[in-house]
């Protein structure tokens, strides 16, 4: 609320929330550079190729379906992200800060708000802890995905898991970790520093080439099957997954998620070989 009855904000609800479709042509890619970048972004918002909705979809219970529960969750995500924007959005129009200014937004945009507030530092204070608070489902859904994969396949107990994935991945953190001081000199060309590196790693080839690797497991002979996929999609009471879209999950998405993965390289070897 304090947000959009800043000064200037009604500047940033306009960008926010009325349609101009002719910026989808403004990319340097076009159309599809748009359309790639929503596909990208629908990947990292719902982790599908990391697996994290796989990890977590494990321990739902058998009473609900997998499939209106996934579709419960991405109605939470998407309203979740709408109400975001309508923070940010008029927030970078009252204070005169770009859009796509990354974590400004979060570290500058909303302290300038909680500043126009009665009781902001307390607002703020708050803000910040349920933040954090936040943060840590996403973690655990990260380490739960090592930690289930070291038990299932090695017989691990939990606490072995932890404790070797604790020094693994304090190990292969490092360079992320020195990529802004001691190595803040590596470049790639036309990729950047060590974090867009790894960015553009998970990004632009993990999450693509997971979510392929999901969609043929569940929909090919080869792997789990389509019936029994269905079986465990369906199973309880909700909505249910339509066979009707086998056709579609089996070749349409995989295509899908090809031209995505490729169109991730196709700006940068370009630009290597011009």
């Amino acid at each position: 609320f304090r947000s959009v009855t800043l000064d200037g904000a009604a500047a940033g609800l306009e960008f926010y929330l009325k349609p101009d479709f002719s910026k989808l042509y403004e990319a340097k890619g076009g159309l599809f550079e748009s359309i790639f970048a929503a596909m990208g972004q629908a990947f990292f918002t719902l982790s599908l190729g990391i697996g994290a909705l796989a990890i977590f979809g494990s321990y739902i219970d058998k009473q609900r379906s997998l499939t209106g529960e996934a579709i419960s969750i991405t109605i939470l995500d998407t309203f979740v992200a709408l109400m975001a924007g309508m923070i940010i959005f008029p927030a970078c129009s009252a204070f005169g800060i770009q859009a796509d200014s990354g974590p400004n937004l979060l570290f500058i945009t909303l302290p300038n708000i909680f500043n126009k507030m009665a009781g902001g530092r307390i607002w703020g204070t708050l803000f910040f802890m349920f933040m954090a608070a936040a943060a840590f489902p996403t973690i655990i859904a990260v380490f739960e995905n090592i930690i289930s994969f070291a038990m299932d396949l090695w017989g691990w107990s939990r606490k072995k898991a932890i404790i070797f994935n604790l020094f693994f991945v304090l190990i292969i953190s490092m360079p992320c970790i020195l990529g802004f001081n001691l190595w803040s000199g590596f470049q790639v060309p036309h990729v950047g520093n060590i974090q867009d590196l790894e960015d553009f790693i998970v990004s632009n080839n993990l999450l693509p080439l997971g979510s392929v690797v999901y969609l043929l497991f569940c929909t090919s002979r080869y792997g789990w099957g389509w019936k029994n996929f269905l079986a465990e999609a369906n199973e309880g009471t909700g909505l249910k997954f339509p066979g009707w879209l086998y056709p579609w999950m089996r070749f349409g998405v995989p295509v899908l998620v090809v031209i995505i993965l490729i169109m991730g390289w196709v700006p940068i070897v370009s630009n290597w070989i011009g």
